[in-house]
């Protein structure tokens, strides 16, 4: 996102002091605004309080109907983002996950809201506790690129279940998609109750610096530290969604060419730029030629062309193109084997960003593309002995967004999942494990922290109110000073001598 240029040319150190004096005015410029946005806001939540169920649910019901009239402008707009994006991918990635979501909300966010009794100590009877379900007030949602509908509105979905009101910024790396998400949520809401606001650095830094009820944010690791040091200033509550590098770990007694299928699976959708993506592979010794086979066929079925296939993704832009060019020819020069997966021996052209995947062996550590996430069609290969060796290869790297383990020795499974810690688990599958709308989703450490989607994103922009009710006859009044002997039998006979 807009944030990511604006630390690049930080790092570089590009820009004069006039330029550099033209930003911070914009900044501030910006921040004005958005900050005059969100008085307005709070001040309409304020007025109205919390919204009923019933109006809830209708804000979901026009959410729903109104995405499902323009999913194939979001087809269109995502596909010009992209310069080639699937809308298959589109359909199903972004617009069906966002309306299971809001299917999801609208089947329970009855239960959801109904405010929970509590046990209340025996020694406070007869006096009662509930914890009352509020909304925290305004959200504010950081989009990212890769999945622009869907990133976007799957946190708003549960912001407006809880019944908040809504501050979006999405990504400028996918300015089509943007504006499309500002003229349906325009449609739908009044600009006091969900906006959406575009633009570029000095937008993205000022909106991480508003005092929000709570910020959610989707991005890199780096990026999510810089946006969770912002909010921190304000003591504003975060949930990170940021990514890492997901493993998959191939089990002996599991298939080797249904483990390429579906890794290649989960590293071709949308050509790799998914955060949950796997990112690099341990195998059992000795299987990865095999391995390598059987990626090669899978690939040509899912994908008999490259170039010219509507079905295979291009990547974002030309910075990206060429960070992944990068990781490469950097895996080339420290002895890796690259493997391109590309049957008909198509040549790809650079500008219009179609990336054949690349299989790595002999992947070292010091490689870029073991350093970073990959976020692209290129995945290194690496082998163990045991599983133990496996498992701690897992746990001396930062803790990961997804972990993939392929193995039907149940032992084995309870192992991986009991000894490794991840934001998720797909066990022998790739991806799916966010698709499901009664499964949380969040990160760990590195990798994120808080959830969004089911009851758990509910809760995220929710505060649970407890409350005390103090009943009319009550023995309080053994517990006010001057204290005496009723107090001290009272004590001794709860406490013991």
């Amino acid at each position: 996102m807009s944030m990511v240029e604006n630390v690049r040319s930080a790092e570089n150190g590009s820009s004069s002091s006039s330029a550099s004096s033209a930003s911070a005015d914009a900044g501030r410029g910006a921040h004005a605004e958005l900050s005059a946005l969100l008085g307005r806001l709070k001040a309409a939540q304020r007025k109205s309080g919390a919204p009923d169920y019933d109006t809830r649910i209708d804000h979901l019901d026009k959410l729903e109907k109104a995405l499902l009239a323009r999913k194939e402008d979001f087809v269109k707009a995502i596909g010009m983002d992209f310069g080639t994006r699937s809308r298959h991918e589109t359909l199903a990635a972004e617009v069906m996950v966002v309306v299971n979501e809001i299917k999801h909300a609208r089947a329970h966010l009855h239960e959801w809201m109904e405010t929970e009794s509590r046990e209340i100590g025996w020694t406070f009877l007869p006096a009662r506790g509930e914890v009352l379900m509020q909304p925290v007030g305004v959200v504010g949602i950081i989009s990212p690129w890769n999945y622009p509908l869907q990133l976007a509105l799957a946190p708003l979905v549960g912001a407006l279940a809880a019944g908040n009101r809504v501050m979006l910024k999405p990504s400028e790396l996918a300015s089509d998609t943007a504006e499309m998400t500002k003229t349906l949520i325009s449609e739908i809401f009044e600009p006091d109750h969900v906006a959406v606001v575009t633009g570029g650095v000095d937008v993205a830094d000022a909106f991480s610096r508003l005092p929000f009820d709570h910020l959610v944010f989707t991005g890199s690791t780096r990026l999510g530290k810089i946006v969770m040091k912002a909010a921190a200033e304000n003591l504003t509550p975060v949930t990170l969604e940021l990514g890492g590098k997901s493993p998959a770990i191939v089990g002996d007694g599991y298939a080797i060419a249904q483990a390429a299928q579906k890794v290649m699976f989960g590293k071709c959708l949308n050509a790799g730029q998914t955060c949950v993506a796997p990112d690099y592979v341990l195998l059992p010794k000795g299987r990865a030629d095999a391995f390598v086979e059987e990626c090669k066929k899978a690939f040509a079925e899912m994908y008999p062309l490259i170039g010219s296939n509507p079905d295979y993704t291009a990547i974002i832009n030309d910075r990206h193109y060429d960070r992944l060019q990068s990781y490469l020819e950097d895996a080339r020069d420290r002895g890796a084997k690259l493997i391109e997966l590309n049957h008909k021996n198509e040549t790809l052209d650079p500008n219009a960003r179609k990336m054949a995947p690349v299989l790595v062996l002999h992947a070292k550590e010091d490689m870029l593309l073991m350093q970073e996430e990959i976020f692209g069609p290129i995945l290194p290969i690496k082998t163990y002995e045991t599983l133990d060796e496996a498992i701690a290869y897992v746990n001396d790297h930062p803790r990961p967004l997804s972990l993939y383990f392929f193995e039907h020795d149940q032992k084995a499974i309870d192992k991986v999942l009991r000894e490794t810690m991840s934001g998720g688990v797909g066990i022998n599958e790739t991806m799916l494990h966010v698709a499901q709308s009664d499964l949380p989703f969040g990160g760990i450490g590195p990798s994120g922290m808080g959830h969004y989607h089911a009851r758990e994103g509910f809760e995220t922009f929710t505060k649970k109110k407890p409350v005390f009710y103090q009943s009319r006859i009550n023995s309080t009044s053994l517990l006010k000073p001057p204290f005496g002997s009723r107090i001290d039998f009272v004590l001794k006979m709860l406490l013991g001598k």
